[in-house]
């Protein structure tokens, strides 16, 4: 077990190791939708790709969702094949949000034998859903 501040420590470090290796900018939170951000979580169980539906307003995220679900036979057969939608995706901290996503398990960001297959996970699907979202973006926003 690490105490915090080793476990911070080495998230850091992969963090920084992962920009060393792949350094691009990102969309993240670029995505001129405050609703709409994309993600990277990488954590003691899983890694994960993400677009995040974040809004206290559940129509809103309701609305957004259903957009995005309407791509879904796109973004499965041409970006992401193993992409899970879930409407109602609870957050570490019990906050509620609409997640799309793929997945990495069984990984774990204390174990550097990981990192390697973690940072290309990351990097080749990340690259997939902004290619995904960029083309595509025009349809969400209205």
């Amino acid at each position: 077990m690490y105490s915090r501040e080793e476990s911070k420590k080495i998230r850091q470090e992969f963090w920084t190791s992962f920009g060393k290796e792949y350094p691009r900018k990102w969309l993240l939170y670029n995505t001129k939708m405050k609703e709409i951000q994309l993600k990277f979580t990488f954590n003691r169980k899983f890694a994960q790709v993400s677009l995040d539906i974040d809004n206290a307003d559940e129509l809103i995220r309701e609305y957004y969702f259903e957009k995005l679900e309407s791509l879904k036979k796109i973004l499965k057969a041409e970006y992401l094949p193993e992409a899970i939608f879930e409407k109602n995706y609870e957050l570490p901290e019990e906050k509620v949000i609409s997640r799309i996503y793929v997945e990495l398990e069984n990984v774990n960001i204390h174990n550097k034998n990981d990192w390697p297959v973690v940072k290309e996970f990351l990097a080749t699907n990340m690259k997939l859903l902004e290619e995904f979202f960029t083309e595509f973006s025009d349809f969400i926003k209205n």
